[in-house]
């Protein structure tokens, strides 16, 4: 589990900074845009200091899960904006789809991450 975290950390860092690449040529940027790669730092610390301490492993990802939770209800509303990209009437598209993209690459850790506690359950049982 702590390599997931730290390649889903990565993924939201390389989201975080692409994002913040593009507001930059805009005429309003954003310190905002770098909120995923912020999540993906978090990640990716508790990915290398579960591998690192073994007897913290277990708490490290409950922790990391935590902030995959939190990223993800931060970005929920992104599933009902989404369809105004496509309609062509979002205010600003790429912001949405950022969060959209956020959204998604937390949920899936929070689903491997679920799973993975219920593999490490039923193997200790």
């Amino acid at each position: 589990m702590p390599s997931i975290s730290i390649i889903f950390g990565a993924l939201l860092i390389l989201l975080g900074i692409s994002g913040y690449a593009y507001v930059m040529s805009t005429p309003n940027p954003s310190m905002t845009a770098l909120i995923p790669a912020i999540f993906g730092v978090v990640l990716v610390l508790l990915g290398v200091i579960a591998r690192a301490k073994e007897n913290l492993r277990k708490h490290l990802m409950h922790a990391a899960l935590v902030v995959a939770l939190l990223g993800f209800l931060g970005t929920i509303s992104s599933f009902m904006k989404i369809a105004s990209v496509f309609a062509g009437t979002a205010e600003r598209p790429v912001a949405v789809i950022a969060q959209f993209a956020t959204a998604i690459i937390c949920l899936v850790f929070i689903i491997l991450g679920i799973k993975s506690f219920i593999d490490a359950r039923k193997n200790r049982s």
